[in-house]
């Protein structure tokens, strides 16, 4: 691999991991919120128990993708200055918008809401978690109006060296952004209902004490999941309008097609090869496809079985599959991801600035080196948040310490 491949291949990692992480945020904060919605309503102390539980699998979730996001920050500045110098005056504005108006807010009145269990009017604090839940969304919208950026610029001019903004509107209203949040808000919703319908069936597998909470959890995932892998499939259909030429080519295999592709980008850039990999394209496409029949099917036979209450409680074969597709939607997102990122090769900011050209000046061993620390760093991140993840959940809601007062501090529960 020469010091490019090297470089995306880094940021690949990175960045992927990073994903899965913000996916399962948007996902369980969504849910968090309105379980917390119906129990500040009618008082249900189920429902309560419920916010605590779900919403500390939460907190240890956003942690850990606050630190990744910031290792990743580290590795986008050291390895793609030549983005930053180029475009960095255009998307950047969009990162710096996610950080300043999203980020700051979401992460203040997350610390309000974790900290204000039982010290503030039951209502306000419902008022918190929803506006952590609204800034996460701004903060997934303000990321994708970036990216959206980087595959189909809009709304600049050049100088010849530098882009600059001429049309703000434009770029926050690009369609390569709108479609993509929706599938990816979609996508996310999959993800924390898939997640919390498969911890919800290992408990009932298990003849758990909390058999109500934990029916009335799967049913809560489960109904959710449905209608989340229809509105996936809805934005990522109507984004197949927005993709570019290249990635159409590569996916559909058509050799014509690509040709033509080819003909036109030598034209108006000179002579290169502007064909994405078609092996990733195809692989990635067909990974996110497969991967979401797959769940589309389960969650329209979850959402029939999810109203037999027997079934729900007894089907000890349901309990197993549920387990065993957490991952599926994980795999999917980065499919679609891998699919949408390597489709766009070999351009970095999509016919104004190439991957070569958007590189740092490093040297191939320091590429080296840095590729081998990123990775080690985030293979422990997400081993360490996976392990966390796993140790809260089988506990359950007797071992959770989010909102408890001081004399129900549980007792500690040794660790598997």
């Amino acid at each position: 691999m020469d010091t490019v491949d090297l470089a995306r291949l880094q940021f690949a990692l990175t960045a992927g991991a990073h994903f899965l992480f913000v996916a399962l945020t948007l996902g369980l904060v969504t849910l968090v919120a309105v379980i917390q919605t119906r129990a500040t309503i009618s008082r249900s102390p189920v429902h309560l128990g419920m916010t605590r539980f779900w919403g500390q699998l939460y907190i240890i979730n956003y942690a850990m993708g606050i630190v990744t996001g910031l290792v990743m920050e580290f590795q986008l500045g050291m390895a793609w200055s030549g983005l930053a110098e180029f475009a960095g005056n255009v998307f950047g504005s969009a990162l710096a918008l996610e950080t300043m108006v999203a980020f700051f807010i979401e992460s203040t009145f997350l610390g309000l809401w974790i900290f204000g269990w039982d010290k503030l009017n039951r209502w306000a604090h419902l008022a918190l978690i929803w506006i952590v839940a609204l800034t996460a969304y701004a903060s997934a919208f303000w990321i994708l109006v970036a990216n959206g950026f980087l595959q189909n610029p809009v709304g600049y001019r050049s100088d010849g060296h530098t882009l600059h903004i001429t049309d703000f509107g434009a770029m926050v209203a690009n369609p390569a952004a709108m479609v993509a949040l929706g599938h990816v808000l979609g996508g996310a919703m999959m993800v924390g209902g898939f997640f919390m319908a498969g911890v919800s069936a290992y408990h009932l597998l298990r003849r758990t004490p909390e058999q109500d909470f934990f029916r009335k959890s799967l049913r809560i995932g489960a109904g959710v999941a449905l209608p989340a892998t229809m509105v996936t499939a809805a934005f990522g259909g109507v984004g197949f309008a927005t993709l570019q030429p290249g990635k159409i080519a590569a996916w559909t295999g058509d050799a014509d097609r690509a040709a033509a592709v080819q003909v036109e980008m030598t034209a108006l850039h000179g002579p290169g090869d502007y064909l994405p990999p078609v092996e990733w394209v195809q692989a990635g496409a067909l990974t996110m496809l497969i991967l979401f029949g797959i769940m589309f099917f389960l969650s329209g036979l979850n959402f029939v079985l999810m109203l037999i209450r027997p079934v729900v409680h007894g089907f000890r074969v349901w309990h197993v599959v549920l387990i065993a597709a957490i991952p599926l939607p994980f795999g999917a997102m980065i499919g679609g991801w891998v699919f949408r990122e390597v489709g766009r090769q070999p351009w970095a900011v999509y016919g104004l600035l190439t991957t070569e050209d958007a590189m740092s000046p490093v040297g191939d061993g320091v590429m080296r080196f840095s590729l081998i620390a990123f990775t080690a760093v985030f293979a422990a991140l997400t081993v360490i948040n996976s392990w966390l993840l796993a140790r809260t959940a089988r506990r359950g809601p007797a071992a959770v310490g989010l909102g408890a007062r001081p004399a129900e501090k549980p007792e500690p529960v040794p660790a598997f």
